[in-house]
């Protein structure tokens, strides 16, 4: 594996936590927008809290599929023809969830209630089927030497792959209530952070089930032991963090936290497959690895340099927008999720 194979394996994962960081809360705000609010006033509120910011952060989700493309083809091809139907779901989830944008803010108020469902239910279906793709694909799919995938519907949903999407809807939940608390004030506020502190409760057992299930079902303990151990015990260790922070109303700390929480399951996932890109059930001998998915050197090297240059500057925007759209929302909401930059 050359240094450069390693890089783009790195900047892969490192556009999937910004994707799960950024987009994380976007989730979790728009599963709160029904679960959450009392009325419509309170619905407008927790939407204006992303409407300048939630299509940005989906441009993460464009980029690491389109780094992986360009540096990892042969992983590309194997990742997306296998996850074909599960992909087409989140494709879905996020189609929903994005024109519910732009018709709640259109439509008659007799019909928000349709649009604040189909976000809801938008935002809750791209999570949970990314948590099932990921964690399915972590303990070896029947990937054959041609990097073929033939898989079953137990192969992708079955006991850890749904806990595991169980597990990232929760999470992704638990970032957005954070961030609406940080974000908005009066009821709105006080009503997250105390949904978020019972929440925690429920996520601390889903950890204990998704750390026995990850020693059984996968072999990061036997490969990676150290690195495997790290992460856990960082995942664990940032949600502590978050929810003692709820509790003190610290609420930038509460949500710096469970977003790293969230990249640090990429990185669990990410150190566990090295030098892997794809694990075979079949066996290891068909694993799909760094060395052998990637495009040329050639290719990799420029691609390098376009990025080296570029992404500096996707951050300084990031950055930049986040402090524009800084100050805390109140009722009346002024503005909704149709009105944004991006």
């Amino acid at each position: 594996m050359s240094g450069l194979q390693f890089f783009w394996f790195f900047l892969v994962g490192l556009l999937f936590s910004g994707f799960f960081f950024l987009e994380g809360f976007d989730f979790g705000v728009g599963m709160a927008v029904q679960s959450l609010a009392r009325n419509e006033q309170e619905k407008d509120q927790i939407v204006s809290t992303i409407g300048p910011v939630w299509d940005g952060n989906e441009v993460w989700l464009l980029t690491g599929g389109g780094a992986m493309f360009a540096s990892f083809p042969y992983w590309y091809a194997s990742l997306f023809s296998g996850y074909y139907l599960i992909l087409l779901v989140i494709l879905f989830g996020l189609i929903i969830r994005g024109v519910s944008f732009e018709f709640r803010h259109k439509v008659p108020q007799s019909q928000k209630q349709l649009w604040n469902w189909t976000l809801t239910i938008g935002s809750l279906i791209v999570p949970f089927f990314f948590g099932v793709m990921f964690i399915s694909m972590i303990q070896g799919m029947p990937l054959d030497a041609s990097g073929n995938m033939s898989a079953h519907f137990t192969d992708y949903f079955n006991l850890f792959s749904v806990v595991g999407g169980v597990a990232l809807v929760l999470m992704s939940y638990l970032h957005g209530l954070n961030y609406i608390s940080l974000k908005t004030e009066g009821p709105v506020r006080d009503r997250a952070r105390n949904y978020a502190q019972l929440f925690y409760w429920i996520l601390y057992v889903g950890l204990v089930v998704f750390a026995v299930l990850l020693y059984f079902k996968t072999d990061f303990f036997q490969v990676h032991l150290l690195g495997t151990l790290v992460a856990v015990l960082v995942i664990v260790c940032l949600t502590v963090f978050a929810h003692v922070s709820l509790f003190k109303e610290r609420e930038l700390s509460a949500f710096l936290a469970s977003g790293l929480s969230l990249v640090a399951l990429v990185v669990l996932i990410f150190q566990g497959i090295f030098p892997r890109v794809l694990i075979s059930s079949i066996s290891s001998s068909y694993d799909l690895l760094i060395k052998n998915a990637s495009s040329s050197p050639y290719t990799l090297s420029v691609m390098s340099i376009v990025a080296i240059t570029l992404v500096p500057f996707v951050l300084a925007y990031t950055a930049w927008a986040y402090y524009i759209f800084r100050k805390r929302i109140s009722l009346p909401a002024i503005e909704t999720g149709g009105h944004h930059a991006g």
